[in-house]
């Protein structure tokens, strides 16, 4: 357990979390933000493949959002991770990854991350990488979704980050 994980109490999302992932996301002005709605919908139906760091007052500080592939059950893809800008710069993201996957890969036998990135988002790429790094697992890299395959306008190319096999 990091330092980062002793201070913060990361656990699953709840209904309730999804207004403050909403606006996390919305804040980030990286991430792609999605409807209110659908991060209430993320909280109550993908709360298991979640995690959410809580502050010593129980209020969300920073989420990772993701789901078990249905084609791949061994699997984790990792849509969205946002910190609150209050609290970026403390790791805190490497621990809620870390967490959200040591409690997949225990309760799902997970043994891959797969996640997109689109290229320039370094703190992205930096956060798997190093998590790649950490935990002896390969990354491999390809596009995913090419920039043309986006039908709302320009979007830069999705590169598919997959890490694994994990060590469990």
């Amino acid at each position: 357990m990091t330092a980062v994980q002793a201070a913060v109490q990361i656990d699953r999302p709840t209904v309730a979390d999804g207004a403050a992932l909403w606006r996390m996301a919305k804040d980030s002005k990286v991430l792609d933000l999605n409807s209110s709605y659908s991060y209430l919908l993320w909280c109550r139906d993908f709360a298991a493949t979640s995690a959410v760091a809580r502050d010593e007052r129980g209020e969300p500080m920073g989420f990772v959002t993701g789901y078990v592939r249905p084609d791949s059950p061994h699997t984790l893809l990792v849509w969205q991770v946002a910190v609150d800008e209050a609290h970026r710069g403390r790791g805190l993201a490497a621990a809620l990854l870390d967490g959200l996957v040591a409690r997949t890969v225990a309760e799902r036998a997970v043994t891959t991350v797969e996640t997109t990135i689109t290229p320039g988002n370094t703190a992205s790429e930096r956060l798997f990488t190093s998590f790649a790094e950490r935990h002896g697992a390969p990354l491999e890299r390809e596009v995913l979704f090419d920039a043309g395959l986006f039908p709302d306008g320009p979007h830069d190319p999705e590169v598919l980050y997959r890490i694994g096999p994990l060590s469990r």
